[in-house]
């Protein structure tokens, strides 16, 4: 007797704005129930969005991760070829996981991890800025960052992926 495994669940991801909006709406793929949150797949089908540090292109492949008891997401992002271009995690309010739906309300923070391991903490003006953060959020995004970069620091998945550089030696 075969045994049929069930299609991928589909679920649709919802990023608010610091006031409760919605602001993105995608369609993911569930890949993993964890403890503590979820693992998606989902792919870049806008058009390219030229960030500065990165390109993320249309095709791009993303790997996330949402969790009900942490104050970040990430998504490692990859070409569509499988190259790696990097992590883009995203400091955001816990996640609330339903059956079909994951939704995070984003505090503007941002860590962009590159293949290497480097880090570049994004929007801290924007985040300064915003009259809807009150002070506790604001402390929690911060130590959000935080551990994110010791996640990093570590190489803790999904970060054990980081290349080590080669350095030439000297002659």
């Amino acid at each position: 007797m075969d045994i049929v495994n069930p299609p991928p669940a589909r679920v649709t991801v919802h990023k608010l704005n610091t006031a409760g909006a919605s602001v993105v709406t995608y369609p993911a793929t569930l890949v993993k129930r964890l403890p503590d949150g979820v693992r998606l797949e989902a792919e870049w089908t806008r058009p390219p969005l030229a960030l500065g540090y990165t390109t993320f292109a249309t095709g791009d492949r993303f790997v996330e991760w949402f969790y009900t008891d942490r104050w970040y997401n990430i998504f490692e992002v990859r070409a569509a070829d499988g190259r790696l271009k990097g992590w883009y995690c995203n400091i955001a309010e816990p996640a609330v996981i339903a059956e079909a739906n994951i939704t995070c309300r984003d505090l503007l923070l941002d860590v962009w991890v590159t293949p290497h391991g480097a880090s570049l903490l994004l929007d801290e003006d924007e985040f300064e800025a915003d009259d809807q953060l009150d002070a506790t959020t604001r402390a929690r995004a911060r130590q959000a960052v935080t551990d994110v970069l010791a996640l990093v620091a570590a190489r803790h998945p999904p970060f054990d992926a980081i290349v080590r550089m080669k350095i030439p030696h000297a002659e």
